[in-house]
């Protein structure tokens, strides 16, 4: 399975600006119909060439903005309050749609287009923020006050061009005032967007983690099923093997001690029946209690009445605060120990001891017999079964050490950790000498 693999976000675009084309279009169309109109049905006839400068400077009105427009889906980013060569392109617009404005009002006979200067604020929040449309409100509205002065003398005693001066003024307040209302109405859409593609980029993510953690899963399980196996169903078997075996060779030498290795093999294979019964139980969620003192002691009895070393079992301390998953890693381990004693070490006796201390569980399995190779012990464990067993502690916060040398027999010690350990045994604290019970 392929998974697509993470990278780290990278910064989100900055906010584009771009004033509503519509409202540019409704005053052009107005200011167009306005003048034409005036000009055909005016008491004064006006210039065809006026009339037609005032109609081209409006077309390339309409012209500059369609560009504007044609620019901004193209690119995707429109005005950019924050970049450079873009906010060039910005002011270089706005100085044409002035100019353009300039000459639609040279042209105009009706006098409307001055209505045409509100959009230099509006159009200006968009593409530099509200600080400079303000200061480009203000100079158009200054700009229609040096008009008036120069026009007229007493033009601050003439009430038509007061009212005109004020509603001009009350217009560009709204203007930008509406500009401020847009441009947030944007920003909350264009937070909106980026917020609706970051979550269908998690959902994405977090699907192909899911898929990973799913594929993690089922080879845990898989590994942890070959463990359990290896550890229970394996060792059953092999005793089965071996005593299979033993009963054959003492067949016609011993009867007895054929009969008592048939009945070791019956027992075991009794046993790794109840072990595979047991998984399926824990695989349905129906673990049995299990008890290690217990289980040790049965494996202990039945392995001595099978033949092969002579196997003792010392216990201290209680097992009362230690998980399942804990106490059966020690019996796994005290398998593995027993099996390979009996059919590779061949040993004499075995000694098992398990201390419960207030911290930690110990087993300590000892044999007397031809021990293992230097080179294997330096590998810390060989075998399928010590390293199953290494995989099986690990996860529990347990240890497995082995200890051997040729003809000098081999210990192996697996330490597991409380299930709920004692705030004042937090250190490591060996479990206590073997003073207890013998088996």
């Amino acid at each position: 399975m392929t998974t697509t693999p993470w990278h780290p976000r990278k910064p989100s675009p900055v906010r584009p600006g771009h004033a509503p084309p519509w409202v540019a279009s409704v005053l052009y169309a107005a200011v167009l119909f306005a003048g034409v109109y005036y000009d055909l049905v005016g008491d004064e006839p006006q210039p065809p060439a006026r009339t037609a400068g005032f109609v081209a400077a409006l077309a390339a009105l309409f012209a500059l903005d369609a560009a504007e427009r044609r620019l901004h889906r193209r690119t995707g980013v429109g005005l950019d309050r924050r970049a450079g060569v873009a906010r060039g392109v910005a002011a270089g617009v706005l100085l044409a749609r002035v100019g353009l404005f300039v000459a639609v009002t040279a042209c105009d006979s009706a006098g409307l287009s001055r209505a045409l200067f509100v959009l230099v604020p509006f159009t200006a929040y968009f593409a530099f923020g509200r600080r400079v449309s303000i200061a480009l409100g203000a100079g158009c509205a200054g700009a229609l006050l040096g008009r008036c002065a120069l026009a007229s003398d007493g033009w601050y005693t003439d009430a038509e061009a007061i009212s005109d001066l004020l509603m001009f003024a009350l217009v560009l307040v709204l203007t930008v005032s509406m500009a401020a209302v847009a441009t947030g109405e944007q920003d909350a859409r264009w937070r909106l967007e980026s917020t609706v593609r970051e979550l269908t980029d998690s959902q994405r993510r977090l699907r192909a983690y899911a898929a990973r953690v799913a594929e993690l899963s089922t080879a845990e399980e898989r590994n942890r099923l070959a463990r359990e196996i290896h550890d229970s169903i394996g060792h059953h078997l092999t005793a089965v093997a071996v005593q299979v075996e033993k009963a054959e060779a003492f067949r016609d030498l011993d009867r007895a001690e054929s009969d008592l290795a048939l009945a070791a093999a019956r027992w075991s294979a009794r046993r790794a029946l109840d072990e595979a019964r047991r998984s399926v139980r824990a695989l349905r969620d129906e673990p049995e209690p299990f008890s290690l003192s217990d289980a040790l002691t049965d494996l202990v009895r039945n392995g001595a009445d099978g033949g092969g070393p002579h196997v003792t079992l010392d216990i201290t301390g209680q097992e009362t605060g230690y998980g399942e998953g804990q106490l059966t890693a020690l019996y796994r381990a005290a398998q593995e120990a027993l099996t390979n004693a009996r059919r590779h070490a061949d040993a004499a006796h075995v000694h098992l001891h398990v201390a419960y201390g207030p911290a930690a569980a110990r087993l300590t399995v000892t044999d007397d017999g031809r021990g293992l190779p230097e080179p294997a012990v330096e590998r810390a464990a060989p075998g399928v079964g010590l390293r199953g067993l290494r995989e099986r502690l690990q996860p529990l916060g347990g240890a497995l050490r082995v200890r051997s040398a040729p003809g000098d027999g081999t210990t192996l010690t697996a330490t597991v950790p409380r299930a709920l350990p004692i705030p004042e045994a937090a250190g490591a604290v060996d479990p206590p000498a073997p003073t207890g019970r013998s088996r």
